[in-house]
Order: structure tokens, then C-alpha cells, then sequence
């Protein structure tokens, strides 16, 4: 008992000792972590080191004097004390993740993938981090590949690989006259065939011929540029375009430059044709690709970017065409969309309002890029939100539609394509505003139903499908116009999205407007296209078809006109299955019950289906209906 009480009280002070350690532990470890913040990392080892002798299995401070030897370059220690870390947690990301980084930088690649790939077998949720750190170590890897083959060839004599060398010397003479370095440039350009040439100009320096050359700096940032400037300019922007074609490396370099990065957004709303086609041509090798986008995102404020690249709808060139990929491109990128919001209500809305009501007079196959991108960004919920709440940006898409109504060309045709688009996205929201547009909108929709052309009829049916819900007025003038009429017309026709805007736009109709189902029952005869829609795979479709027939089931002979119908038999598998959307089952319950209480011959058939119970069940719904 003695011994016992002896092993009690050691392991009771053992652990107060430990607590007091970790209390140590932990103070120190912020004091690193101020050292850390302020840059001073010499300091900040020493804390964790202080901190590791008072406790030395705490995880977190073996991958913070990690972090700290990464900043001090000391790759080898960063390494054994993530390894440290692990011994600690196993399942520790920070120090797969900072290992993988001191490995890339001691060019140890295959041990870096390797840490990376630990990563996502410890958190499969990290794939976007993984994909990151995989492309940096693959980056990392072609950059010094492609510069030891480059140095084989200066080596070996080439001609090629000498000429980019002697003519960046020639660049770096001082004091020369503009038009000297403009030649210089343009001749570069030339020699850069390949890779070879790409890297040789980044191991040479030459993305310091700004810095360096005050005549070329001063041309290129001067606000207003003389013929001379301009051409200085251009000539630069093709030099990028072609050391930057394909290489991620140098895209990187360039803009970590704080010139070409202020002047990126200067150059493109300068007004100078020949130099906005460039800058236009140069972001585009960066847009087109995922590693480019996020160069852009990293370096450069985008706030502004969707307000200038969207001014170039206004040219009639090939300016407009290139600012639209552009735009295309970053749209991809949730960062951009976020950065969208800044400028959103202050300079894109009213922009955007004043392009859409000048259709006539700007570029219109640039126009409906526009308006499709601008769709795009509604996938932000706070981008969505303003421009539905953006009065102006209804009455301009109203403006448009009745110019397409007026002049039906294919650039028209392809506005109103995306117009139609862009209101179905924003009516995604619900507010005031849509509720005041929309008997307007709903009165544009029905006119375009009579169009030729099948894709902007199913649009006018989507947004027929959304906006109807927002007004009863805008239902009753609808009704009043045929709907109903045109809906079973589109829906005999068949077509998978446009049934289930349709069915939609129906049993909205139908919901609370008797005239509607009158006309349902009058243009369906024995509902057999509802009858056919009910047996269709989108689950959607069938819950709307199944609420529509429990409304029309009001009209005084249209459950009896179903008698020699198998309509029970459907019914009853959608209100017993096992669809996802419970809604189909819950109204083809309803549509069941309605059914035999206006028909009670319907029950024989029930009965004989052993259907009883579901109609049972489904008794609560009618009686709640």
C-alpha cells in the first residue's frame, strides 16, 4: 500500500510539474510568435527553442521554429523539426506542408511531392492546397531544368543563346536615344524562338530594363506618351508577350515588377489603340490559364478591372473580342468575383445599365459576352443581390427585349439570348423591386414566345417561371393573354428544359387563378399531357405536373373525363415511391385524394391496386390544402 501511495503522489506531482511546463511552454511560444511577426527570427528560435526545453513533445513549437529556420533559410533544421512534429502528431499538416517547402528549396523534389501528397492522405479536403503546393514544386522544376539547358548552350557557343546576352548588354547602355532602345527591343523580341531564349533573358537580367534604364522607365510610365513613347511602349509589350508565352517562370517575374503592375491598369484605359492591344494581348497569355489567373489575382488590385475591360464593348475592333476572354477567364475564380463587389454599385452597374440601353451603337457580339459574364458573376450571392436591386439595370434589360422585338438580327438575337439569361439568374432573388417590374416583364416574356428561334422562347418560359410567383397581377394578365394555351403547346412539343419551365409556369398559373385551370381542362383534353409528363424522370417536372392535375381536379367534370385513364396507377407510384424530392410525393398524394373525392369511382380502381392506405395518408394533405 506504501509503494502504491509513493507511485500516487509521484505521478500527481509529475503532472502539476507538466502543467506548469506547459503554462511556460505556451508563454514562450508567444513570444516567439511576436519575434516571428515582427521579422525577427533569430529571436523568435530562441523562444521555441526555451520553450521546447520546458516541454519537448509541444507539436506547435517544433513547426513554428520550423517556419522560423524557412525564413532564415536553414532548410536542413526546418526539416528535422518537422520531422519532430510528426513524432509528436502524425497527422500534423503544417509539417508535411513546411518540409515539402524547405525540400523544394534544397531542390529536393521527389521528397517535396511525397510531403505534399501525406497532406491529402491525412485530409482529402485539402486538394485545393495540394494542387498548389504539387504545381509550385513543378514550376520549380522545369525553372531550373530550363535554366541548366539554357547555360549548356552559352556554354556550347550557340549563336541563338549568345545573341540574347549581347544585345540585353547593348539594352543596358546608358543614355541612348529612345528610339536606340526601342530597335534593341524589337530585336529581342525576335530572338526569342523558345524556351531556351525565354530563360536566358531572365537569367540575364532583362526583366531589370526598367529599373535600370531611366529613358525606357520614363517612356513607358509616362501618363501622356509622344509618338516616340508609344512606340517604346508597344514594342516592350511584345517583348513580355513573347519572353512570357508559356512560361510560367518569367509570367511570375513580370508582375512582381511594381511598374508594369501600376501601369497594367493605366495602359489598358489609356485610349491608345495600339498599346491597349497589346496590354490586352499580354493579360490574355496570363487569363487563359489557372497558374496565370492566380498570378494576376495575387499581384494585381482586380477591383477595377470589370469596369475598364467591360469599356472596350464600346470598340468595334478586335479590342472588344479580347477584353471579353479576358473577363471570361477571371470569372472563373471565386477571388475575382469577391473583388467584384467593390466597384459594383459605384461603376460597373451604371456602366453596364448605359451599354445595355445604347444596344444599337456599341459592339453587339462583344454585348452579349458582356451580359453572359455579368450572369456569370450573379453566382456570387452579394453581386446577385445588388443588381437585383438595381431598378436601372430592369429597365435597361426591358429596353433591350423591346428593341429585339423591333429588330431581329443575329447580334440582336444573340442580347436578347443572354439578356433572357442574366433575368432568370436575377431572379433567383426576391424583392421589391422585381415585384414592381413584374407585369412588365411577364408582358415582354409572352411576346417572345411567338420568336423563331427555340432558345430564346425556352428562356422566355424560365423567366416566365420565376418571375410569375412574385405577382399575382402579373399571373392574371398572363392567364388573360393564353398562356395556358401556349404552355400545353410547348409541352406537347416536348424538350427536357423547356417542359420543366413550363410545367413550372403552369402549376404557378394554376395555383390560384380558376381561369387558369378552366383553360387547362380545355386544352388538355382528358389531361393527356400531364398524364405523359407524369411519367417523366425529372423529378421536378413530375411534382409540378402532380400539382397542376390536383388544382385542375376543381373543375366540375375534369376527374370524371379520367375515369378510363391510368391515372390512379401513376398517381399511386409517385405518392408510395421513393423520389428524392418529397414534394412529388406529397402532391401526388394530394392529386390522388382531390381525385377521388371529386371522383369516387376512382376508388374501385384504387381498390384493386390495394391503394387504400396512400389514399389514407394522403387525406391530410387535401384537407390542409
Amino acid at each position: 500500500d506504501g509503494f502504491l501511495a509513493i507511485l500516487e503522489k509521484d505521478a500527481k506531482e509529475r503532472a502539476k510539474q507538466r502543467k506548469r511546463n506547459e503554462r511556460l511552454a505556451n508563454a514562450l511560444k508567444e513570444k516567439g510568435n511576436d519575434a516571428f511577426r515582427k521579422g525577427d527570427y533569430v529571436i523568435a528560435i530562441q523562444r521555441y527553442t526555451e520553450g521546447l526545453e520546458k516541454l519537448k513533445d509541444k507539436q506547435e513549437l517544433y513547426t513554428n521554429r520550423a517556419q522560423a529556420y524557412l525564413k532564415m533559410h536553414e532548410y536542413e533544421k526546418a526539416i528535422g523539426d518537422c520531422e519532430w512534429a510528426l513524432k509528436c502528431n502524425e497527422k500534423c499538416i503544417k509539417a508535411c506542408f513546411l518540409m515539402g517547402k524547405a525540400h523544394l528549396a534544397l531542390k529536393h523534389y521527389s521528397e517535396s511531392r511525397q510531403c505534399y501528397e501525406k497532406i491529402l492522405q491525412i485530409d482529402p479536403q485539402k486538394e485545393s492546397l495540394f494542387k498548389d503546393c504539387m504545381n509550385e514544386v513543378n514550376l520549380e522544376e522545369k525553372r531550373m531544368k530550363d535554366e541548366e539547358r539554357a547555360m549548356k548552350e552559352v556554354q556550347s557557343g550557340k549563336l541563338a543563346a549568345l545573341s540574347v546576352k549581347e544585345l540585353l548588354q547593348k539594352l543596358d547602355r546608358p543614355d541612348q536615344n529612345i528610339l536606340y532602345y526601342t530597335g534593341g527591343i524589337r530585336l529581342l523580341t525576335g530572338a526569342m524562338k523558345d524556351c531556351t531564349e525565354q530563360t536566358l533573358f531572365r537569367t540575364n537580367n532583362g526583366f531589370s530594363i526598367l529599373k535600370d534604364n531611366e529613358i525606357i522607365r520614363r517612356g513607358f510610365c509616362a501618363e501622356r506618351k509622344n509618338t516616340a513613347e508609344v512606340d517604346l511602349s508597344v514594342s516592350l509589350l511584345f517583348l513580355w508577350q513573347a519572353v512570357c508565352a508559356g512560361n510560367a517562370e518569367n509570367q511570375r517575374l513580370l508582375l512582381t515588377h511594381p511598374d508594369v503592375n501600376a501601369q497594367l491598369p493605366k495602359l489598358l484605359s489609356c485610349g491608345v489603340l495600339e498599346i491597349q492591344k497589346a496590354t490586352l494581348a499580354l493579360i490574355s497569355l496570363y487569363s487563359e490559364n489557372e497558374n496565370g489567373r492566380r498570378l494576376l489575382l495575387r499581384h494585381q488590385d482586380l477591383t477595377k478591372w470589370l469596369q475598364i475591360l467591360m469599356t472596350f464593348v464600346n470598340t468595334t475592333d478586335a479590342r472588344a473580342s479580347s477584353a471579353m476572354s479576358i473577363l471570361s477567364d477571371l470569372t472563373e475564380e471565386e477571388r475575382f468575383k469577391t473583388q467584384c463587389r467593390v466597384m459594383l454599385s459605384t461603376g460597373v452597374l451604371p456602366l453596364f445599365t448605359q451599354l445595355l440601353t445604347s444596344a444599337k451603337l456599341v459592339n453587339q457580339a462583344a454585348l452579349a459576352r458582356c451580359v453572359g459574364i455579368m450572369g456569370s458573376l450573379c453566382a456570387d450571392v452579394v453581386i446577385r443581390m445588388q443588381m437585383a436591386e438595381c431598378k436601372e439595370c430592369w429597365q435597361a434589360c426591358l429596353k433591350l427585349v423591346d428593341e429585339c422585338l423591333d429588330v431581329s438580327t443575329p447580334k440582336y438575337q444573340e442580347c436578347l439570348f443572354a439578356v433572357l439569361g442574366l433575368m432568370m439568374n436575377l431572379l433567383l432573388e426576391s424583392n421589391a423591386i422585381i415585384q414592381y417590374f413584374a407585369v412588365d416583364i411577364s408582358g415582354r416574356c409572352m411576346s417572345l414566345l411567338r420568336d423563331k428561334d427555340g432558345r430564346i422562347v425556352t428562356r422566355a418560359i424560365g423567366v416566365l417561371s420565376r418571375i410569375l410567383p412574385a405577382s399575382s397581377s402579373a399571373v392574371e394578365e398572363v392567364v388573360k393573354g393564353g398562356v395556358v394555351k401556349k404552355m400545353i403547346k410547348f409541352l406537347k412539343a416536348g424538350g427536357q428544359i423547356t417542359s420543366n419551365y413550363g410545367m413550372k409556369t403552369l402549376s404557378i398559373c394554376t395555383r390560384s387563378n380558376r381561369q387558369a385551370q378552366e383553360d387547362v381542362v380545355k386544352s388538355d383534353k382528358r389531361f393527356s399531357v400531364l398524364l405523359k409528363l407524369l411519367d417523366s424522370e425529372d423529378e421536378m417536372t413530375v411534382g409540378n405536373a402532380a400539382f397542376c392535375l390536383g388544382q385542375c381536379l376543381a373543375v366540375p367534370g375534369a376527374a370524371t373525363s379520367l375515369l378510363n385513364s391510368n391515372v390512379v396507377m401513376i398517381l399511386l407510384k409517385h405518392a408510395g415511391g421513393d423520389a428524392t424530392r418529397t414534394l412529388v410525393q406529397e402532391n401526388a398524394a394530394i392529386a390522388l385524394g382531390k381525385l377521388c373525392v371529386a371522383e369516387p369511382r376512382h376508388i374501385i380502381q384504387l381498390r384493386k391496386l390495394n391503394g387504400l392506405a396512400i389514399l389514407n395518408s394522403s387525406m391530410k394533405y387535401v384537407h390542409s390544402v
